[in-house]
C-alpha cells in the first residue's frame, strides 16, 4: 500500500499565495514535484470544482480541499502550513493549517478508510495543536500517520439499540439521537461531522449513534435503533440515502460543514425538538420507514425487492404527476379531440404535436384546418393551442417513466454507476414494447450487472475509468443483449396479455379489484400493502399515456379514492361521538380532514396504533367499499396523487364523490359502533379527559 504522505509532500510556513485558488494550483505542484500525479490540472480542476459545492475552511484556522479525481492513482495526502494564513470561507477567519486530500476515483475503501481516520483527527486539539507546533517534516508525517494508524479503520459499527431487558435502570431515561453525515465526495466532511456530533453528544450525556454515508462505505443504523431515537439529526450536502428509515422524527437538517463548527448547539437543538410536538418530521409515518431500515445483509429478499421496486417507483412519480396532469388540463381546455390524430393539408399529422410546433400566442392555429373523422376541434383558437401545448409536455413526461422506473430500481441495486444502464434498459423496454414489466426487469438486470462490474478487482491506473466508462458500457452491453435477444418477445407478449386483461375486467370482476385495492390500501396505511396497491395503479398509469377510458385510470381512481377515507373518516368519527376519542385523537382528527381531502392515508395511523383492533378493521371496511363503487361508477383519474385538489383530472366527478362519501360513512359508522359496543373499559381516555367526564 503506497505511504499516504511524505516528507516531500509537506510545506511548513509556506507563501502559497493571496487566495484559495492558488493554494490549491501550488499544493497540485506538489503532488506533481513529489511524482503522485501526472495531471496536476486535473486535480486543481477537480478540488476547486468541489470547493464551489460549499467552502472547505472550518473553525480553528483549518482547510480542507479535497476531491475524488482521475488525476492521482492513489490517495495522497499534502500538508501546508501557510503564512500568511488565506481565506477558505470559515466564519472565524483564514485557515493556517490546510490539507489537499486527492482520493482516485473508484479507488478501493483500504485507503478511503485511512483518510476517514484523518478527517476525524482533525477536529481533535491535539491534533491540530502539534500541527502548528511540528518543526520539521518529519514529525508532520509521523503525526499524521499516529492519526491513520497503521491499519485500515473500519467503518463504524452501528450498535445494536438496547433492549428493555439489558438495560440498566436509571434514575432518569437516556436521551438517544441518531445522525447522518454525507458530503458530495464523502471523503473528509463527512467523517469530521460525525466525529465532532459524537463528541459533542458524549459532552451532554447523550446516546448518539452515526451513519457516515461516506465513500469508505457505511453501515446502516439498525431499525431498532432509529426506533428508539428521541429525533435525528441530518448534516449532509447530498441525499440521505434510504431517508424513509427515519420517517416520523423530529428531525434537525444543516449542511455537512455546521457540525464541525457548532455541533453543541446541534445536539441541543435535537433535544429540544424531541419535547416538541409540533417540531418538524421527517416526511412519512414510522410504519412506513421501519420497512426500510437495515442493511441489505440484514434485510430479508423480500424488503430488498420491495425497497428496490419503491426506490423506482418514488423517483418514476414526479414524472407520472408532471405528464398527468398537464394531459388532463389539455383534455379540459381542448377536449378529448385534442388528442385525436387528423389531417392537415391533406397530409395525416399528430394534432396536438402539430399544433403546439407549428403555432404560437402570436400566430394561433386555425382549428378548422385540422380534419377529424366523426369529430372537430370543439373550442377557440388559444385554448386549442395551451390544450396542444400541454398535451405535447405531458407526452413527453410521460415518455421518461419507463427510463426512469428502471434507472432508478438500478440505482437502488448499484449506486450511480447503475443509472445509466437502467435508463437504457428502459428506453430498450419502449423499444422492445414490454412496457413497466420489462423497466423492471431491465433496471433489475441493469443494477445487478453494474453492481457485479463494480466488485471486481481491477488495477489502481484503471480505477478512475470504472464509474465513467467501464460499469455503464459493461452493464448496458450485459443487460441489453439479455433483453433484446432473450426476454424482448415474451416480456411484450406478457405486457400485452396483461392490458388485454386489465382490459377484459368489466362489471363484478371490476368491482372485486377495486375492493381487494381498498383493503390494501387501509390495512397498513403506509406500509409494504399500502405502497404495493399505490406502486400497482401508478405503473399502469404510467402505461397508459393519452388513451381515453383506459382501465388502469379506473384502477388509479379507487386507489386514491380508498387511500383518501381512513382519514376522514376518523375525523368525522371524532366530530359525531367525540367521547369515545381522547383529546389527542380529536386533536388528530382535526387534521385528518386535510389529510384525507389530499390522499395522505397516514393520517389515520395516530388513531390505529391507539386502537388497531377497532379501527383498522373499521377503515378496511369503508375503504372496500370506496374501492368497489369506484370501479361500479367508471371513475377514472389522471393524476397519481392530489386528493379533491384534482378533481379537474377526474372522469366521473360524480361517481367520484359518491364512492367517497359511502365509504367514510361506513367506516365512521363501523368505528364508532365497535368502540360504543366495547364497553368503557375498551375506550381510551387520558388523563386531560377526565375532568371533562367528571363534569358531564
Amino acid at each position: 500500500m503506497s505511504t499516504l504522505i511524505t516528507t516531500d509532500l509537506v510545506r511548513l510556513d509556506a507563501d502559497l499565495g493571496a487566495d484559495k485558488h492558488s493554494v490549491v494550483r501550488s499544493l497540485a505542484a506538489v503532488l506533481a514535484a513529489a511524482g503522485r500525479t501526472g495531471d496536476a490540472e486535473q486535480v486543481v480542476t477537480d478540488a476547486l470544482a468541489r470547493e464551489a459545492k460549499s467552502p472547505t475552511g472550518m473553525k480553528g484556522g483549518i482547510a480542507i480541499p479535497h476531491c475524488r479525481t482521475a488525476g492521482v492513482a492513489v490517495p495522497t495526502l499534502v500538508f501546508a502550513r501557510l503564512s500568511p494564513p488565506v481565506d477558505f470561507g470559515a466564519k472565524d477567519g483564514p485557515a493556517e493549517l490546510v490539507f489537499l486530500i486527492a482520493a482516485p476515483e473508484g479507488g478501493d475503501n483500504t485507503h478511503l478508510q485511512i483518510l476517514t481516520k484523518l478527517a476525524r483527527a482533525l477536529v481533535r486539539s491535539e491534533f491540530t495543536d502539534g500541527l502548528r507546533q511540528a518543526g520539521s517534516n518529519e514529525e508532520v508525517v509521523a503525526l499524521v500517520e499516529g492519526a491513520v494508524g497503521e491499519a485500515p479503520a473500519a467503518p463504524k459499527p452501528a450498535e445494536p439499540a438496547p433492549s428493555a431487558a439489558s438495560t440498566p435502570p436509571t434514575s432518569a431515561a437516556v436521551r438517544r439521537l441518531v445522525a447522518v453525515t454525507a458530503c458530495p465526495t464523502g471523503i473528509a466532511h463527512t467523517y469530521m461531522a460525525a466525529e465532532a456530533l459524537e463528541a459533542a453528544a458524549s459532552r451532554a450525556g447523550v446516546d448518539l449513534q452515526v451513519e457516515t454515508q461516506g465513500s469508505a462505505g457505511s453501515t446502516p443504523l439498525a431499525p431498532a435503533t432509529i426506533a428508539q431515537a428521541d429525533a435525528v439529526i441530518f448534516a449532509v450536502d447530498v441525499g440521505v440515502k434510504d431517508r424513509a428509515r427515519f420517517a416520523g422524527k423530529p428531525v434537525v437538517s444543516s449542511g455537512v460543514k455546521r457540525p464541525i463548527d457548532d455541533a453543541d448547539t446541534m445536539i441541543s437543538e435535537a433535544l429540544r425538538l424531541a419535547d416538541d410536538p409540533r417540531a418538524p418530521r421527517v416526511e412519512g409515518t414510522a410504519a412506513s420507514g421501519g420497512e426500510q431500515g437495515g442493511s441489505e445483509a440484514t434485510s430479508t429478499i423480500g424488503g430488498t425487492v420491495r425497497r428496490v421496486l419503491m426506490t423506482g417507483v418514488s423517483y418514476m412519480i414526479p414524472f407520472v404527476a408532471a405528464g398527468g396532469l398537464l394531459i388532463a388540463l389539455s383534455f379540459l381546455l381542448g377536449g378529448y379531440e385534442i388528442a385525436l390524430g387528423s389531417t392537415f393539408d391533406g397530409a395525416a399529422v399528430n394534432t396536438a404535436q402539430h399544433i403546439a410546433v407549428n403555432a404560437s400566442l402570436f400566430d394561433l392555429p386555425d382549428t378548422a384546418a385540422y380534419v377529424m373523422d366523426g369529430a372537430s376541434l370543439p373550442n377557440g383558437a388559444l385554448l386549442t393551442y395551451l390544450a396542444a401545448l400541454m398535451l405535447t409536455l405531458g407526452g413527453a413526461a410521460f415518455g421518461f417513466l419507463v427510463p426512469a422506473l428502471a434507472g432508478y430500481i438500478s440505482y437502488a441495486i448499484a449506486d450511480r454507476p447503475g443509472i445509466a444502464p437502467g435508463f437504457v434498459m428502459g428506453a430498450i423496454a419502449g423499444t422492445t414494447g414490454s412496457g413497466f414489466i420489462g423497466g423492471i426487469i431491465g433496471g433489475v438486470l441493469a443494477g445487478l450487472s453494474a453492481h457485479w462490474i463494480a466488485r471486481r478487482p481491477v488495477p489502481s491506473w484503471a480505477r478512475g475509468l470504472m464509474p465513467v466508462l467501464v460499469i455503464p458500457l459493461g452493464a448496458t452491453l450485459a443487460s441489453g443483449f439479455v433483453m433484446v435477444v432473450v426476454l424482448g418477445r415474451p416480456l411484450a407478449e406478457l405486457s400485452d396479455a396483461l392490458t388485454e386483461g386489465l382490459g377484459s375486467m368489466t362489471g363484478g370482476s371490476a368491482i372485486i379489484l377495486g375492493v381487494i385495492l381498498g383493503l390494501m390500501m387501509a390495512f397498513d396505511m403506509g406500509g409494504p400493502l399500502n405502497k404495493t396497491a399505490y406502486a400497482f395503479a401508478t405503473t399502469g398509469l404510467a402505461a397508459v399515456g393519452t388513451v381515453q377510458d383506459a382501465p388502469e385510470l379506473k384502477i388509479m381512481a379507487a386507489v386514491m379514492l380508498a387511500g383518501m377515507v381512513p382519514p376522514i373518516a376518523l375525523a368525522l368519527a371524532t366530530v359525531l361521538r367525540p367521547r369515545l376519542f381522547t383529546r389527542a385523537e380529536r386533536e388528530n382528527g382535526k387534521a385528518g380532514w386535510l389529510l384525507g381531502a389530499s390522499f395522505i392515508t397516514e393520517g389515520a395511523i395516530p388513531f390505529a396504533a391507539a386502537d388497531p383492533l377497532r379501527v383498522i378493521p373499521s377503515i378496511m371496511l369503508g375503504s372496500a367499499v370506496t374501492g368497489g363503487l369506484s370501479q361500479a361508477f367508471d371513475v377514472g383519474l389522471r393524476a397519481p396523487h392530489g386528493g379533491v385538489f384534482v378533481l379537474f383530472a377526474v372522469d366521473g366527478v360524480l361517481g367520484f364523490v359518491i364512492a367517497l362519501v359511502a365509504g367514510v360513512l361506513v367506516a365512521a359508522a363501523a368505528v364508532i359502533a365497535l368502540k360504543s359496543f366495547a364497553g368503557e373499559s375498551a375506550v381510551a381516555v387520558d388523563a386531560t379527559d377526565v375532568d371533562e367526564l367528571v363534569t358531564a
